[in-house]
């Protein structure tokens, strides 16, 4: 009989959308739930375990608050392997781009917010050792499974080399870069997701991440062609992807 592997997923400053992603993976779910005991969902089930070893702990979201960092740590703790799920878990992603907190908590919810311990949101593996990465805003389904099959077997996948780009010529998109002229971030952005925004005709925006060995120095000077000033070329490639003093 195959021993069930004991899973965990928390959510951190978020939207909730990637854990969405893997609970819309309907038909595989009764599959995953003969390999995997799930201790703690909250979205999932109110019967959590919030104190048990954990052979494997997925965490959704940035953090931006002492709570936030605090149950991070507990988890890390509990968890043989932590893996980081989504944008803003990997780079801090939307919660990351906001300027003048002061002002937006006080708009938002009020001049009593700014007293909440809330810090600016910041990835994971700022606090914590991260074991793997699941990328995406939000992640692809597909990308849930390979992982957790993986673990299932006794490892951790290896990084996505491919780029964006590469997926949108095996799709025979129209280039929205070169031919187009619009600011996509497809040849610098790790693929996975089969290009899917470049097939309905959207830019990539990079929520997954920069691909290895990304060329930002040749895709900074593509981007000024489109018609965007250098500080708005630098504002869309650390949006996902942090700064890069070496390349542009």
């Amino acid at each position: 009989m195959t021993t069930k592997l004991r899973i965990a997923y928390q959510r951190f400053t978020s939207c909730g959308g990637c854990q969405l992603t893997l609970l819309n993976c309907e038909r595989e779910l009764p599959l995953v739930e003969k390999f995997f005991d799930i201790a703690e969902f909250p979205i999932l089930c109110s019967n959590n375990d919030s104190d048990c070893f954990l052979d494997v702990a997925l965490a959704e979201g940035s953090i931006s608050s002492v709570e936030d960092l605090q149950r991070l740590l507990a988890l890390r703790r509990r968890a043989r392997f932590l893996l980081a799920v989504g944008a803003c878990a990997l780079s801090g992603g939307v919660n990351a781009l906001a300027h003048d907190r002061e002002l937006l908590l006080a708009d938002i919810d009020g001049a009593e917010t700014l007293r909440v311990e809330t810090f600016p949101a910041q990835p994971i593996a700022n606090f914590v050792q991260v074991d793997g990465e699941i990328p995406g805003c939000p992640p692809e389904g597909s990308d849930y499974l390979r992982f957790l099959g993986v673990l299932q077997q006794g490892g951790l996948p290896g990084e996505y080399a491919v780029p964006v780009c590469m997926e949108c010529r095996l799709r025979e998109n129209r280039c929205l870069l070169i031919d187009g002229k619009l600011p996509c971030l497809g040849p610098v952005t790790r693929g996975g997701c089969l290009a899917r925004c470049p097939s309905y005709g959207a830019i990539c925006e990079g929520c997954r991440g920069a691909v290895p060995e990304a060329n930002f120095a040749e895709h900074f000077q593509l981007l000024l062609q489109t018609g965007l000033t250098a500080t708005e070329v630098r504002g869309r490639l650390e949006r996902f992807m942090g700064r890069n003093d070496e390349g542009y």
